[in-house]
């Protein structure tokens, strides 16, 4: 019998919440479920208050069973990532995994890591969500550099993203797979829509459209909101949910509600969804919409995938990838009036049942034995 691998996972994770928490959680999972010792070494401050655009950096949910969690890195602290570095260089794990999605994080991640490989033993591999930001600032591209130096393998979730990491690996022969967000599979068994609605106190008369996740300028919500005020909808009975935090300004998205009068057809529910409430949101909606003006790939899709639910995306980045046009859903341009004949289209075609099944059958793809096995493929590869 093989010993099992040391693998410790730097980021976020409980007692932090949102999807880069759920991911690496969920990931670690897989390896201790696969049989090997895997850990968490998570923040004890991942963003200064001053930086965080939210409520509140920390979940409400209980802490995930069976996971090491260790609460110990500070993002800002030079003294904090020296004392991480020797400590993990010291303790010599098979692997490091650093899931990366912000320039902010390079100085943190990169001191950490150059002295952990001091030991000439430990791999570092990197998941990265973005390389380049949706959001750019000034001093991006000097950061990203510093962190991609010291990686030895990649692992891309969209084509877009490995096409980047190409661009800024030196040497070239750093090597980069690609391997798709897995299925967001954690947050329960879907249940049926009527129960769902009772559950979040809707309407049973209407049919639910379901925007979701962090709201942020890049992410479209405005675009959605004008397609939705397309008099066509006036006549119907569709609703649209908007659940997520506000992450930007919100008056813009109120001025289109308050012009357009969509207070009773547009549900905001702005506060953090906790992950046991996450089923409900999308098992009361027939249709998903990521109307983004900027994307690599989202999360929201692979819970949409897990609950079997159709989808309407825009065609930017990489999110076309994973929605094949007219199997699970339809992929648009990034323009209200194509999003508004999508989302109608969708209804007046009656496509829910075929689309949930599509959706059914392309989620086989997105298993999390392929994240692992493609970080496995990497530290096979003769660095």
């Amino acid at each position: 019998m093989e010993k099992p691998r040391k693998i410790v996972l730097i980021g976020s994770a409980h007692p932090l919440r949102g999807g880069l928490a759920t991911f690496n959680e969920r990931l670690i999972r897989e390896y201790i479920d696969q049989g090997d010792d895997g850990s968490i070494t998570t923040f004890s401050l991942q963003y200064p208050s001053l930086l965080f655009p939210g409520k509140t950096q920390l979940s409400t949910e209980p802490a995930p069973a069976g996971l090491p969690i260790e609460i110990s890195v500070n993002s800002i602290n030079p003294f904090n990532w020296i004392r991480i570095g020797f400590r993990l260089k010291k303790a010599r794990p098979d692997l490091v995994i650093v899931k990366f999605w912000i320039p902010f994080m390079a100085p943190c991640f990169g001191t950490i890591c150059r002295i952990i490989k001091r030991n000439r033993y430990t791999k570092i591999v990197s998941i990265v969500d973005n390389l380049i930001p949706h959001e750019k600032r000034p001093g991006d591209k000097m950061l990203i550099r510093y962190w991609v130096s010291c990686v030895d393998g990649f692992v891309a979730m969209s084509r877009t993203v490995e096409k980047e990491i190409r661009e800024f690996i030196k040497p070239a022969s750093t090597p980069v797979r690609f391997s798709p967000h897995p299925l967001f599979d954690n947050f329960g068994e879907p249940v049926p829509k009527e129960i769902a609605k009772q559950r979040l106190g809707l309407d049973p008369g209407f049919s639910y459209l379901l925007f979701f996740g962090f709201i942020r300028d890049y992410k479209g919500l405005d675009l959605l909101l004008e397609a939705f005020s397309d008099e066509r909808f006036r006549a119907g009975n569709i609703r649209l949910i908007v659940a997520g935090e506000f992450y930007c300004d919100t008056k813009p998205y109120q001025e289109i509600i308050d012009r357009n009068n969509l207070g009773e057809r547009v549900i905001m529910k702005n506060d953090f969804i906790p992950d046991s409430n996450v089923v409900n949101f999308f098992c009361a909606a027939d249709l998903i919409v990521q109307p983004y003006k900027s994307a690599t790939q989202s999360g929201v899709t692979q819970i949409a995938y897990h609950f079997n639910k159709p989808m309407v995306i825009t065609s930017v980045g990489g999110l076309a990838e994973f929605v094949p046009d007219g199997k699970v859903g339809y992929v648009v341009k990034p323009d209200p009036k194509a999003i508004a004949d999508a989302i109608l289209r969708f209804y007046t075609e009656r496509k829910e049942v075929e689309f949930s099944a599509g959706a059914a059958i392309e989620k086989k793809k997105y298993e999390w034995s392929a994240m692992t096995g493609a970080i496995d493929k990497l530290l096979t590869i003769n660095y």
